[in-house]
């Protein structure tokens, strides 16, 4: 069965606005005030929970060291989990894309290095995750992208054949993860980061939804 599998974060939804307000609320606990602003680090959002603390404790000039990170990295995922969906938006066309594909006999799954509790949260307060046959996410496993065990098992869980899927991601992970698997991917040129995707050389750009069908035809006939 073809099989289409989304990333999440940068692909199907812009979340840079709910994750930069959880890792303010750890730098406002220590008495900051608000470091990031979705001015400057949507792109460092959608690298995840780490990266995002990595880049406030540097632009703050003072020494921190791992252990720092460790300890506010809980704190930072409990803020997300009380307000998970408050300034995030599912991109144009997402919603009627995926919905096209399993019209058409695709099966459609996701595979995203968020926390799998969290991704369920975020999707069904999103009023979408019914539209899926499959999540995987970075605990799901004891691996997590670009280790290519969660693609596949993204796949096989929607009952689809990993030989005839593809990936739908925005990031150097999502890219790396489809070689690792032997599978095409379709990057998007519409994520929150800065990048130049099309220098990943990706198997194709998507620059709206409306054009994914197209695309992945092409890919996986």
């Amino acid at each position: 069965m073809r099989t289409v599998i989304f990333d999440l974060d940068g692909t199907l939804a812009d979340t840079s606005g709910d994750l930069l307000a959880a890792a303010n609320v750890c730098f406002r606990e220590l008495g900051h005030g608000d470091v990031l602003t979705t001015a400057t680090d949507r792109g460092t959002a959608v690298r995840g929970a780490r990266a995002m603390l990595t880049e406030g404790f540097e632009r703050l000039g003072q020494p921190f060291v791992q252990s720092d990170i460790d300890q506010q990295f809980p704190i930072l995922l409990e803020a997300y989990g009380k307000d998970i969906a408050t300034h995030t938006t599912i991109y144009p066309g997402a919603r009627e894309a995926v919905s096209r594909l399993r019209d058409a006999g695709y099966k459609v799954g996701i595979c995203t290095n968020k926390p799998e509790g969290l991704a369920e949260q975020l999707m069904a307060a999103l009023d979408f995750r019914d539209a899926f046959h499959s999540l995987v996410g970075a605990d799901t496993l004891t691996v997590r992208k670009p280790d290519p065990l969660p693609f596949v098992e993204a796949v096989t869980r929607a009952g689809g054949d990993p030989a005839r899927a593809v990936l739908v991601g925005d990031t150097q992970t999502d890219r790396d993860t489809s070689a690792n698997a032997g599978a095409p991917s379709i990057l998007v040129t519409f994520g929150p980061g800065s990048f130049d995707v099309s220098s990943l050389k990706p198997e194709a750009l998507l620059d709206h939804f409306d054009d994914l069908d197209g695309i992945v035809a092409r890919l996986i006939a």
